[in-house]
């Protein structure tokens, strides 16, 4: 490739991962319980949030054992994008943020790799990142995952830099911003940082000490939201894994895709071969294999003393893969050929995504409640994630009260809106006693079903 040619061929991964994930933007799903919750703390004062965070208070009645502080420089980011755009916090304008982030996490993950190892193996990385099943699921979701990516490939540019004669301050810069958008991406700078001191010995010691003092402000982070969440609240609900973290988590990179299971264990083996030579092809091959496996070394080694992996958390270390891979298809006979392959099979994992229903049809369950609630039948959030729905799809002229508040004494009709599992159970609530106990009865539901969560409407009536 000539110049020219190598400077736009580093724009196609960023300029698919643009498509495809605004093919998924349109399609408009309803914002389920986590990005509800991005969409309240959006809706909180400045001045509150910050309280909020330091005092580990909730935002809000129902959600007053559930602090922001776990999130909290991603709630910045989200309210300093708003005021920027002067958009209201829905789908587009959420899940927007998160697509920028990833498509320009792809741009310096293709950049940073191009300056490891050739613009061959920096286009390879991006397009297998760009066609990933998980990059693109969480490139559209209102959460901090796009900008965690972002935050770890400026990171992994910065060390590119570094090994190339550079100086320190965007490693440095990008090291800091990955831990404060996601806890799970320290270990990734770990894994940076474990590479440059393999690649450089003794001379990686500045690189080293940069490392330390990137990860104090997030570790700060981490032991103020811990000490807040004393009772497990928020993270109770994570599973014990077995010790099958790295097995867990190349199923969610492959989407559980047999064939891209398959290709993408071939193209890492074959990079770490590649990575036993010299030159470029090592130094590639040793910052991707340190860049996931460290991380995933981590977390199992965590697993030990308490539950903390969900796969969505490790998406800055899996990106390691598609650097991996990427030596080893970049290295082989015909390599225009073996990624456009790997690339088809990760659309192919992927193209589920596009007919996907909402992870919670939180929004029908309220337009439902809308149409059918007539005048003087009070509305009824019986838990907070009812709560987040209301107050995020419900029209003006609905009126609806939220825990810890009571079903209004008196009424003749009564609508709830409540949590179910997804075999349909119930949770229990007092205003199913209350409610008995005023003489209504239940006298018809209906269940909003979602991949994750289903919201059950109720009326209840004398």
């Amino acid at each position: 490739m000539g110049v020219s040619r190598d400077r736009w061929a580093l724009l196609l991964p960023p300029a698919v991962l643009g498509l495809l994930g605004s093919a998924l933007l349109l399609r408009r799903p309803s914002l389920w319980y986590d990005e509800l919750f991005t969409a309240h703390v959006a809706r909180v004062p400045l001045d509150r949030l910050l309280e909020a965070v330091r005092t580990g208070e909730g935002t809000v009645g129902y959600l007053v054992d559930v602090p922001p502080s776990y999130n909290a420089p991603y709630y910045l980011a989200v309210h300093g994008w708003l005021a920027l755009t002067r958009l209201e916090p829905g789908e587009t304008s959420l899940r927007g943020l998160s697509l920028l982030a990833a498509v320009a996490a792809v741009a310096l993950l293709t950049r940073a790799v191009a300056r490891l190892g050739g613009s061959t193996a920096g286009v390879t990385a991006g397009l297998l990142a760009a066609t990933n099943p998980l990059v693109l699921e969480y490139s559209v979701e209102a959460r901090g995952y796009g900008l965690a990516m972002l935050a770890t490939c400026g990171t992994a540019l910065g060390l590119a830099r570094w090994l190339d004669g550079g100086r320190l301050w965007a490693y440095g810069l990008g090291a800091t911003t990955a831990g404060l958008a996601h806890w799970f991406a320290l270990p990734v700078v770990a894994g940076l940082a474990l590479a440059g001191l393999m690649l450089r010995r003794r001379s990686a010691l500045p690189l080293l000490l940069v490392s330390a003092v990137a990860a104090l402000p997030a570790l700060a982070l981490v032991a103020l939201a811990t000490a807040q969440d004393d009772g497990g609240v928020t993270t109770g609900w994570i599973g014990d894994t077995g010790g099958a973290v790295p097995w867990l988590s190349l199923r969610a990179w492959t989407r559980d895709s047999v064939l891209l299971l398959a290709a993408t264990l071939a193209a890492c083996l074959a990079g770490l071969v590649a990575g036993r030579g010299d030159g470029r092809a090592r130094r590639t091959a040793v910052v991707g294999a340190c860049w996931v496996a460290l991380p995933l070394l981590v977390v199992t080694l965590a697993e030990l003393a308490r539950p903390v992996f969900v796969p969505r958390y490790l998406l800055p270390a899996l990106l390691g893969l598609a650097v991996l891979a990427a030596v080893g298809l970049a290295g082989s006979r015909w390599p225009g050929p073996a990624v456009g392959v790997v690339a088809v099979v990760s659309l192919v994992a992927a193209a589920p995504l596009l007919d996907r229903g909402p992870r919670e049809d939180a929004r029908g369950a309220v337009q439902a409640l809308a149409a059918l609630a007539g005048p003087g039948e009070p509305v009824v959030a019986v838990d907070r994630r009812a709560a987040l729905a209301l107050e995020q799809y419900a029209p003006q002229s609905l009126p609806y009260a939220v825990p810890p508040g009571d079903p209004p004494a008196g009424a003749d009709v009564v609508w709830l809106l409540r949590q179910a599992s997804r075999d349909g159970d119930l949770r229990a609530s007092d205003d199913d006693v209350l409610l008995r106990a005023a003489g209504l009865r239940l006298e018809g539901e209906r269940t909003f079903r979602g991949s994750s969560s289903w919201l059950v409407l109720q009326r209840w009536a004398r």
